[in-house]
């Protein structure tokens, strides 16, 4: 496995165990449609949440969250809609991002309602 692959399945792994003492429940991880994957869908309460997670090694210039752009915001917005399509949600939700940064110390930034595709 190539080492951003290892690098992001950490960063995913740790924003799961952070959501969950939230009291968040993880419905599904790395859930796939078509060209697009959500990282983590989650539920609190009546609430529906489709986390992107964004990880990085080291503290550096840039901020993980920064990595999501309007093609990522239009790929996870179309999955999302399969999502509660296939799963015939129809009550409220929204998309965070989840950054971690992993060295010299785990940091963790949780971005609720961070977006919403167009």
């Amino acid at each position: 496995m190539a080492k951003h692959n290892e690098v992001g399945q950490t960063g995913e792994a740790i924003a799961a165990d952070f959501l969950q003492q939230k009291g968040y429940t993880i419905i599904a991880t790395n859930w796939r449609y078509q060209y697009a994957e959500i990282d983590i869908i989650c539920q609190l309460q009546d609430l529906i949440v489709f986390v992107e997670v964004k990880t990085q090694t080291h503290q550096k210039q840039s901020y993980p969250e920064e990595a999501v752009n309007d093609k990522k915001i239009q790929k996870l917005g179309e999955a999302a809609e399969e999502f509660l399509h296939q799963h015939e949600q129809q009550g409220e939700f929204r998309f965070d991002i989840i950054a971690v940064t992993l060295q010299p110390q785990t940091i963790i930034t949780h971005f609720e309602d961070a977006f919403f595709p167009h």
